[in-house]
């Protein structure tokens, strides 16, 4: 508990040791591959530090006088870098390629431009124990990134929003490739294995908004995923009662050559969420099944060339045979309670694969490095929705009084009926595209040797094809004490009928160009200035669409506090997919014109010390932001689903506040938290929006905007760990996420009164407790321990939603004989505990 109210204490005022910090990454020249125990020190002295397995160093500096910094490893010629005085607690990128004793190049050492703070940057190896009840990579989003929450879906969904936007909005990246996912899927309990293996990843980068021109055409964000680069052969396994997962990774020697190897990564992944499944009020025969396998595998065939082959296969089936609900709600001085009992069943399945084929030219060059990337990938899904499910309904008021002989008992019905739901839909989904992307940098020379400077010129194009063949049939009959509704005494209505066959067809082109210009003047400041333009057409519609982009960060060295200030902006298109083309009747709305977001977004980022916590440093980023927003295709959120109205009848804004703070809360284990505030607001073009007027219910009041289905004015997410004192093998992982709630409207009927509704407040607590069974270290004590043919070997315990918190995720809603409709909530999980267990090898 101290810990975690000394993470919440951001108003704290931090002192700087005097000292500077030098970071950076060691590589191989030939190989390109990562140089692991090499001795970085400060010459003269005695301060040093040796670099990971990844290459990756950080080396503490005295500050206020320049010194050299030595790369030592045997087997390659030493490396000498000359750092300039730096002010106390200023941090300095300083990369270093070794070269082989045998080899007649030159060392090369290299500082890093100014870094991109819009982008939030992680390894991902703090992350692998997080208490996660999805099991998916994107459940470390919201306590990592900018402005990012899992939305309705919780727990549950792989989903995740990011400043007003939902996940349609929101581009991914793995090694370049950009990734695709199912369209069908309507609830959490559906979803199974997202793409990325938190295996297989090595590390992460998100940007929340105001992103370069190298990236698409999507509104809101972008993750970008780049998998390990392996060098020896190691492996993992674990189970839980959630599920299964192991991978393995490597690299050989094929060729004739020392730098022609062949690198090997492959993960599969099984998911089961039965167990936690069973705390839902839907009570029956929970039958989900997810499994998802890949591999990433590349060959050097030179030193300058490499191919590189990604391929996935993912199936989710989801069987479901509901038996009876119960469910109370409402406040103390009335309550009331639903139940239900069900015939029928569901059977859903999601297959889709991915296959994706790269190749890279980097000529090995002096000066005015040089990079070149061909890109194919195709991806194909086959998407089955089939329910036949008859509820029968009762809604009635207990009894509240705790004097009354009925306490507890039903006193009145306010309805009875039937509501059976039926569903035959088939999607497949095909897409492939060819891309080409490469950058040059231009180093210049300069008459100072304190300044430094260069363009960067990026630039790319992509043609894809899209393929949809959609069927579509489902209804929906509502009974009330023995009327169908709506009522005919002539024949019999049904509440929804959805009967539709859509095949469409489109190409998209896009290309890109950009230059980012960085100058650094020792000791004085750091700028890059970074402008762009993505280029886009789509046949369907036959829109060429501009899109400006442009960043400027700056750094100033001179100060005693290591700050860096970014101020971005531009103009984003999202040309229509095919979930956005459709419109609720099923029709497909071809002449769909592309959303339109503007951004204005700046920040700064602070690197400062915290003597009372850490000697390590600690970082703090804050963004404020603003999006206008125009030929918005408006929309509402079932759960997971998003119901588009296919059509730009929509325009709105959105604004807030995003901070995060990450560091060693606990000494030598990283801990993140993010705080945002957000308003996001539309308006439907053609509607006179109202809202309730509690003065005078008769006469509502006329309003401009309503909210959006993604306006939540605070969220809180925080991954906090911690371990008892003087013994690191009992770890403690806290996961955390506060929201506030989210709107709804009346279910056809959410035009004028638009969204008056909110969900209760969602919060939510998982914990882990890790215990360490073996570490290869303790060999030489423990040579007989029978784990010790791994690296290393975890217990956890993991209680998910440890408060029991009954969250919601949506509504069902029900009529009574007089047309009333009641919306009863559908809760999220309950308390559920896990136990896992992870070897590494």
């Amino acid at each position: 508990m101290k810990h975690i109210l000394i993470l919440l204490c951001l108003c704290i005022v931090p002192r700087v040791y005097g000292q500077a910090i030098i970071f950076g990454s060691i590589t191989d020249m030939d190989s390109k591959a990562a140089v692991d125990f090499a001795t970085v020190y400060v010459e003269g002295t005695s301060i040093a530090a040796e670099s990971d397995v990844n290459g990756d160093y950080r080396l503490e500096i005295p500050a206020g006088q320049p010194c050299v910094v030595v790369v030592s490893r045997i087997g390659y010629s030493d490396a000498r870098a000359k750092v300039p005085s730096m002010a106390a607690g200023a941090k300095r990128y300083v990369n270093v390629k070794l070269a082989p004793e045998q080899s007649d190049m030159e060392v090369v050492v290299t500082e890093s431009r100014i870094e991109d703070i819009g982008m939030v940057r992680e390894e991902v190896r703090e992350l692998l124990t997080l208490p996660s009840a999805s099991g998916n990579l994107e459940s470390v989003l919201p306590s990592i990134a900018l402005g990012t929450s899992s939305g309705t879906g919780g727990e549950l969904s792989s989903q995740y929003n990011v400043r007003g936007g939902n996940y349609d909005e929101n581009l991914v990246y793995v090694n370049d490739f950009e990734i695709f996912r199912p369209q069908l899927i309507r609830t959490g309990q559906q979803e199974g294995l997202s793409f990325p293996n938190i295996d297989l990843v090595r590390d992460l980068s998100f940007s929340s908004g105001g992103f370069e021109s190298k990236y698409g055409d999507k509104l809101s964000s972008v993750l970008d995923i780049s998998y390990k680069r392996p060098e020896e052969i190691k492996g993992s396994v674990g189970a839980s009662l959630l599920g299964s997962s192991a991978h393995i990774e490597g690299s050989k020697r094929l060729g004739a050559n020392a730098y022609n190897k062949f690198r090997y990564l492959v993960g599969a992944r099984y998911k089961t969420t039965r167990y936690i499944l069973g705390t839902l009020d839907t009570k029956g025969e929970y039958l989900p099944d997810f499994t998802d396998v890949q591999a990433y595998l590349t060959y050097d065939i030179s030193r300058s060339v490499q191919v590189g082959l990604l391929a996935n296969y993912n199936n989710s089936v989801y069987n479901f045979t509901p038996t009876e609900r119960s469910t109370t709600l409402g406040l103390v001085t009335q309550a009331l309670r639903f139940t239900s009992v069900f015939e029928g069943g569901e059977k859903d399945r999601f297959t889709n694969g991915t296959t994706g084929l790269s190749l890279t030219y980097v000529p090995v060059r002096e000066r005015n490095p040089l990079y070149l990337k061909l890109l194919a990938s195709h991806y194909s899904s086959s998407e089955e929705e089939n329910f036949d499910i008859i509820g029968f309904y009762s809604l009635a008021e207990i009894e509240t009084g705790l004097g009354s002989d009925d306490f507890g008992n039903e006193i009145n019905v306010l309805g009875v009926g039937t509501q059976h739901t039926y569903t035959r839909n088939y999607l497949f989904n095909r897409i492939a595209n060819v891309a080409h992307k490469g950058g040059i940098e231009l180093q210049m020379s300069a008459d100072d040797s304190a300044v430094t400077s260069s363009h960067f010129l990026q630039w790319g194009g992509k043609v894809q094809i899209e393929q949809f063949d959609d069927r579509i049939n489902e209804w929906e009959r509502l009974d009330s004490a023995g009327y169908s509704l709506p009522i005919d005494t002539e024949r019999l209505q049904l509440a929804s009928v959805l009967k539709t066959e859509n095949d469409i067809d489109v190409v998209k082109v896009s290309a890109f160009v950009q230059n980012s210009y960085s100058r650094k003047v020792d000791d004085v400041s750091d700028l890059k200035v970074t402008g762009g333009l993505r280029v886009s057409y789509r046949d369907l519609s036959d829109e060429l669409l501009l899109s400006p982009r442009a960043q400027l960060l700056f750094k100033p060295l001179g100060w005693s506090k290591d700050v860096a200030f970014k101020l971005s902006g531009g103009v984003y298109y999202q040309q229509p997919f095919y979930r956005e083309m459709r419109r609720p009747d099923g029709t497909v709305n071809l002449n769909l014109k592309s959303q339109k977001s503007v951004h204005l977004v700046g920040g700064l980022a602070y690197d400062f010390k915290w003597p009372s916590i850490s000697d390590k440093p600690f970082k703090l980023i804050t963004e404020v932001y603003y999006k206008k927003l125009s030929d918005v295709v408006s929309y509402e959120i079932d759960n997971v689903r998003i119901r588009y109205s296919g059509e730009n009848d929509a325009a709105g804004y959105v604004t807030g506040l995003d901070l995060r703070i990450n560091g060693e809360f606990v000494p030598g284990s990283e801990s993140w938290i993010n705080i945002s505030f957000l308003r996001a607001r539309e308006n439907i073009l053609a509607v006179q929006h109202l809202e309730p007027n509690s003065a005078d219910p008769e006469n509502p009041t006329e309003v401009s905007d309503v909210p959006r289905p993604t306006d939540q004015l605070m969220t809180l997410a925080m991954y906090f760990q911690d371990y008892l004192p003087n013994n690191d093998r009992f770890k403690m992982y806290l996961n955390m996420a506060i929201g506030t709630g989210l709107p709804f409207g009346v279910k056809d009927n959410n035009q004028e009164f638009r969204n008056p509704f909110r969900f209760k407040p969602y919060h939510r607590v998982d914990i882990g407790f890790g215990f360490q069974l073996w570490k290869s270290d303790w060999a030489k004590k423990k040579p007989r321990h029978p784990l010790r043919f791994t690296e290393a070997a975890w217990l956890s315990l993991e209680v998910f939603n440890l408060l029991e918190v009954a969250n919601v995720a949506n509504n069902t809603w029900i009529k009574s004989i007089t047309n009333t409709q009641f919306a009863i909530p559908n809760f999220l999980t309950s308390r559920r505990i896990n136990l896992r267990v992870k070897f590494d090898f």
